[in-house]
């Protein structure tokens, strides 16, 4: 009989295969359009509004937002993929299949997350790829963006298995992309520094978590931020610790799955 360690590295394997597999099944719909919206945020504020901007940061502005850019579609992606996954397992009944299973729920909840993350870095990729064509910038630490992009996919791959916990319908799924990923992330710092707001509302900023991730994105890329890239890191850990506890009790106790 095999044993519960050999049981689960098949079940996860099996889960990010076949997560990945969904999403790249269907690539015209999942990782062409943010490509395309990247294209036109570059040319729209890039190079039509951004040549009359001048620089921000010491920086041209289309290179500025350049990271912001690539990160709000690993964001965006890795959000939707993780709570679109989740929420279609609770709706096809195949998730409590996976429940009742010998797999750890720490398995389950992380093949659902490297699903999401596999799909955010993809997108990533291809608008990095597609900003190339207007810029020329080069990363100045090669590490430090690897580590935040894949942090900050995780966290937001959590986060919408969260999402997808508590979704009774697939409009429930959209509630909080549209109400609350979609106003933290363009207040965060995509184009705009923080430091060129009035002291009240920089101050307010401050409490936006994804202001952090797009700065410490930034600084990988750019080598410059608004703030220290230490509190980027620290912000994105606890999130990913008290997002990944929640998940991980939700899925124990069976809330929003077991009727």
């Amino acid at each position: 009989m095999k044993s519960l360690l050999a049981i689960n590295t098949v079940a996860f394997k099996t889960m990010v295969v076949r997560e990945v597999r969904r999403f790249t099944r269907i690539w015209v719909q999942t990782i062409v359009p943010p490509a395309i919206s990247a294209l036109l945020y570059l040319t729209i504020f890039g190079t039509l509004i951004g040549s009359r901007i001048g620089e921000m940061d010491g920086h041209r502005y289309i290179d500025f937002i350049v990271p912001g850019i690539i990160m709000m579609a690993v964001i965006t992606n890795s959000y939707s993929n993780a709570v679109s996954s989740f929420f279609g397992a609770k709706f096809q009944h195949y998730l409590e299949e996976l429940l009742v299973a010998p797999v750890h729920i720490v398995v389950i909840l992380a093949g659902f997350v490297a699903g999401g993350v596999a799909r955010g870095l993809a997108v990533g990729a291809l608008v990095a790829a597609v900003s190339l064509f207007f810029t020329d910038i080069t990363v100045q630490n090669p590490l430090l963006t690897i580590l935040v992009v894949v942090l900050t996919s995780t966290l937001f791959a959590i986060g919408g298995v969260i999402n997808a916990v508590f979704a009774k319908s697939f409009d429930d799924v959209s509630v909080i992309p549209n109400f609350v990923l979609t106003p933290l992330t363009y207040l965060g710092g995509i184009f705009y520094s923080v430091k060129m707001l009035p002291d009240f509302w920089e101050s307010v900023s401050m409490f936006n978590p994804v202001l952090y991730m797009i700065n410490g994105f930034r600084y990988g890329i750019l080598g410059s931020s608004d703030f220290d890239i230490r509190w980027s890191l620290f912000v994105i850990l606890v999130f990913i610790v008290v997002l990944g506890s929640v998940a991980l009790f939700l899925l124990n106790r069976g809330i929003g799955i077991k009727q």
